[in-house]
């Protein structure tokens, strides 16, 4: 039903160095890209920028893709009334479209990569609720999301919780329903949030 894929992605959290890339050998990644729009961590600082490329060499290589493919739209457009990322309107930036073309590429060429954001939840993310969901939808790329050691789960298994179970890509093809779209966990109303989060 899905085209095959070496898309992953992966949060990083609180995980020790060790850890984390233990868990990117379980699933042979080469490629670490880094969808932080703010590429920093103040509770985990080894995955800070300028740092984590350093010890992820020479088996895996870092990329920075935050600017394309991250999770805090620049546009205030992007913000629904109450202050929550509108993930709707975040998929149609031409510059999220270009980012997206190049996982896209990655996988057609069998490139072994993962996404990484902070949150380890990937329900919780914007990697599961933007990036996996555009990836399914316009690429019928089914991302596996890394949970732990040899454990993922699929996007549509998230897409299906998300929406307790009200979509499902096998449901009646009679019906018209429409896929569905996310926002953000929580509101940026207050811009200052971005200050205290630093990480989306």
């Amino acid at each position: 039903m899905y085209g095959e894929t070496t898309l992953y992605s992966i949060g990083h959290g609180h995980k020790t160095r060790e850890e984390f890339i233990t868990e990117l050998k379980c699933f042979n990644i080469k490629y670490l890209i880094d969808v932080r729009t703010n590429p920093y961590s103040k509770w985990a600082p080894h995955f800070n920028q300028g740092t984590i490329e350093t010890w992820l060499m020479p088996d895996i290589i870092y990329i920075y893709m935050g600017d394309s493919l991250g999770g805090k739209p620049q546009n205030e457009l992007c913000y629904d009334i109450d202050g929550f990322f509108d993930y709707k309107k975040m998929a149609q930036d031409p510059l999220f479209q270009k980012g997206l073309n190049r996982l896209v590429i990655a996988n057609n060429k069998k490139i072994c990569a993962a996404i990484m954001c902070t949150e380890t939840d990937p329900s919780q993310c914007h990697r599961t609720k933007l990036i996996g969901r555009e990836l399914f939808f316009s690429h019928n790329i089914n991302m596996y999301h890394i949970i732990d050691m040899n454990k993922y789960i699929t996007q549509v298994s998230i897409m299906t919780m998300l929406t307790n179970g009200e979509w499902t890509p096998n449901g009646n093809l009679f019906e018209i329903c429409e896929p569905p779209y996310f926002k953000s966990c929580k509101s940026y109303k207050d811009k200052n949030q971005y200050i205290e989060d630093g990480y989306i």
